[in-house]
């Protein structure tokens, strides 16, 4: 089988003619272009509008994008949860995180993205002699 029918993205689009010919699949082409700039959400709660989900599902990007940066920030390993609780607490940790983000944004005025680059350029040094231990930060910048 040719590489590109078998491919799992652009196969779809390719038509196999009876003589083994491939060619590309117009019409296939012409229904996905009607998806383009478009995604589906889906909900269990039929009562909701669309605009609700489609917050909904933003939210919990923005939820997931916080609570990985915070990961990354506290360099902790991957988590995977089975129990309710531990599910419970991790969608509690995202929320946190995200409100610990969205607190610094309204009383800074600054994005999360330009804060952590900034706080990234601070740490903790600590220097040890004989004579004893001095722990060592740089200045602070007036951002």
């Amino acid at each position: 089988m040719c590489e590109l029918k078998s491919h799992p993205s652009y196969g779809r689009y390719v038509q196999e003619l009876p003589t083994g010919e491939l060619r590309i699949d117009r019409a296939k082409v012409r229904q996905e272009e009607k998806l383009d700039g478009k995604y589906i959400l889906s909900t269990t709660d039929p009562s909701l509008e669309a605009a609700e989900v489609a917050l909904g599902y933003k939210q919990l990007s923005q939820v997931e994008r916080a609570f990985r940066t915070l990961k990354h920030t506290l360099d902790l390993r991957p988590l995977y949860h089975r129990l309710p609780d531990r599910i419970r607490a991790h969608v509690l940790l995202c929320w946190l995180a995200l409100l610990l983000v969205r607190v610094m944004e309204v009383e800074t005025g600054e994005t999360w993205e330009r804060m952590r680059e900034e706080l990234d350029g601070l740490r903790l040094v600590t220097l040890s002699a004989k004579e004893g231990t001095a722990e060592l930060t740089p200045e602070p910048t007036a951002a």
